[in-house]
């Protein structure tokens, strides 16, 4: 009997990986090892171009996928080794588990999906720092909130941006390490455009465009957050399958079903320092009397170590020290290939995940890697870039599929690459934002004009142009350029007579390129 083929990892990059796999040879056996018995399934794909698509992300029972895939057995468990020689996987015990499951299983081909863990700023107190990352730190962090009236926000990427966005009555002091915040997505001018929403009520909910939803099951597939559901025993599961391995990562849109509220009088309450990263934190009292006339926005003088009214104190290298009731930290992730590494020749690539080649193995025969826990260690298209998104997790999953049944039956994947032209599709600030190409100027060495159209309150676009070509743009708000943009980018025509009036209002630029 041949072995199975394996993905472990119950993100979107597993599960797209393992459903493609039942779509594409449901003769095969495929197993979809899950630290968690809820999986993140993308849902409602719609295709935007060539290569931008929108969908939304549901969390499903194990039970739904089997149900739709009868060529998939799921495994809730942990990953504890790999043995590439012998083709095996060796699983943690776990007395939480009710699955009979072995020590040991092997395969005929495994794709590893194990995504990725928040990189905290400091693991020594978890009681005062939290990093969010899935479904159960969000759990968390909406208690933990519900009685804070001040926190610090360390780091300038999506979650910490649109955290700091919905986060309500409690002051907020967010310390980036830029001269400008979303520097992720954003460049300086886009940062602008969105600095009035930071200060102000949030934007009625019928304008925010919706590209990511969440529905929430528990493990018999009944829906989270009723008054009858048994969200108890499902969150103290998730949690201790968590303490092993982090869950699923979150996407656009993971605050919309949490209730982000402080206890501070004010309503919104954001303080911005630019330029700075985090020197030192101090717990308990910790703080020497010598800080004391660092510290900012006290509502008391401070005399004596007992004044102190916050329970971690923050010191940033602008000389400033803020108190607070939490430090979330948000600074990047870090891939999670260590249960992989002990004994086997994988490589691991600069940014520290499992370096795949351009069919998304690695360097162990018969072991793929997808989504958040590889590198792509290929050579990239001109208008591609690795970032580790929702969208592209779900695209290097669905390919991965692809490679290895076309290893199987020995023909050529190369037909289904789809990492020709970055593009990305989410939400800030309850606008629509659209990132296609090399939408940063990335690449291009400062070689480049900038194209820029900005309607206060309603739309911002910006586009990379170099000699004639377009090369990338930034789309904020209901423009309807993305699918013209996009394959401007991808044809690279010559718009020198154009470029005048690309971006001009009057001028329908859709119809003019059908």
């Amino acid at each position: 009997m041949v072995d199975p083929v394996i993905v472990v990892g119950g993100g979107i990059a597993g599960v797209s990986c393992a459903s493609t796999l039942a779509q594409l040879d449901p003769s095969l056996v495929i197993k979809l090892i899950s630290s968690t018995p809820v999986l993140k399934v993308a849902t409602d794909v719609k295709e935007k171009g060539q290569h931008l698509e929108s969908f939304n992300v549901t969390e499903q029972s194990v039970d739904q996928l089997t149900s739709q895939y009868g060529n998939i057995e799921i495994i809730i468990g942990t990953i504890s080794g790999l043995d590439a020689a012998e083709k095996t996987l060796y699983l943690e015990s776990d007395s939480t588990n009710q699955q009979q499951i072995g020590q040991q299983i092997k395969y005929s081909k495994l794709c590893i999906c194990t995504g990725a863990r928040p990189k905290l700023i400091d693991n020594s107190c978890p009681d005062y720092i939290i990093g969010l990352r899935d479904t159960s730190t969000i759990k968390d962090f909406e208690k933990r909130l519900s009685g804070s009236s001040r926190v610090v926000v360390i780091g300038n990427g999506g979650i910490a941006t649109e955290l700091v966005y919905s986060v309500e009555f409690c002051q907020i002091i967010w310390a980036i390490k830029d001269s400008s915040f979303g520097t992720t997505f954003f460049d300086p001018g886009a940062s602008k455009f969105f600095t009035q929403y930071l200060r102000r009520e949030k934007r009625p909910k019928e304008t925010i465009i919706k590209r990511i939803k969440y529905s929430h099951s528990d493990s018999n597939g009944n829906p989270d957050g009723g008054d009858n559901s048994n969200d108890d025993t499902h969150g103290s599961t998730s949690r201790e399958y968590e303490q092993k391995l982090y869950g699923s990562a979150l996407g656009p849109d993971w605050g919309d079903n949490v209730e982000m509220k402080g206890t501070h009088q004010q309503m919104r309450s954001v303080q911005i320092e630019y330029n700075c990263e985090l020197s030192r934190i101090y717990y308990n009292h910790q703080l020497p009397p010598s800080k004391y006339p660092m510290i900012v926005m006290e509502e008391t003088t401070i005399t004596q170590s007992k004044d102190l009214r916050w329970p971690v104190y923050v010191e940033l290298n602008n000389g400033k020290i803020y108190g607070c009731d939490m430090i979330i930290s948000a600074t990047g992730v870090i891939p999670n290939v260590e249960p992989f590494l002990n004994g086997n020749n994988l490589k691991i690539g600069q940014d520290f995940g499992l370096s795949v080649n351009d069919q998304m193995l690695t360097t162990e025969i018969d072991v793929y890697a997808a989504g958040d826990v590889c590198s792509a260690d290929w050579h990239w298209s001109h208008h591609w870039f690795q970032m580790r998104l929702w969208t592209q997790a779900r695209q290097m999953g669905i390919y991965s599929a692809h490679c290895i049944t076309s290893h199987i039956s020995q023909s050529d994947p190369s037909l289904y690459f789809p990492f020709e032209l970055f593009t990305h599709m989410t939400s800030f600030f309850g606008f629509k934002v659209v990132l296609l190409g090399l939408f940063n100027g990335h690449k291009l060495d400062n070689q480049y004009q900038i194209l820029l159209r900005i309607k206060e309150d309603d739309e911002y676009i910006k586009v990379i142009m170099k000699d004639g070509h377009m090369q990338g743009a930034l789309l904020i708000g209901e423009t309807d350029l993305e699918e013209t943009f996009e394959n401007l980018i991808i044809n690279q025509l010559d718009l020198t007579d154009l470029q005048d009036n690309l971006l001009n209002s009057t001028v329908d630029i859709e119809d003019y390129f059908d």
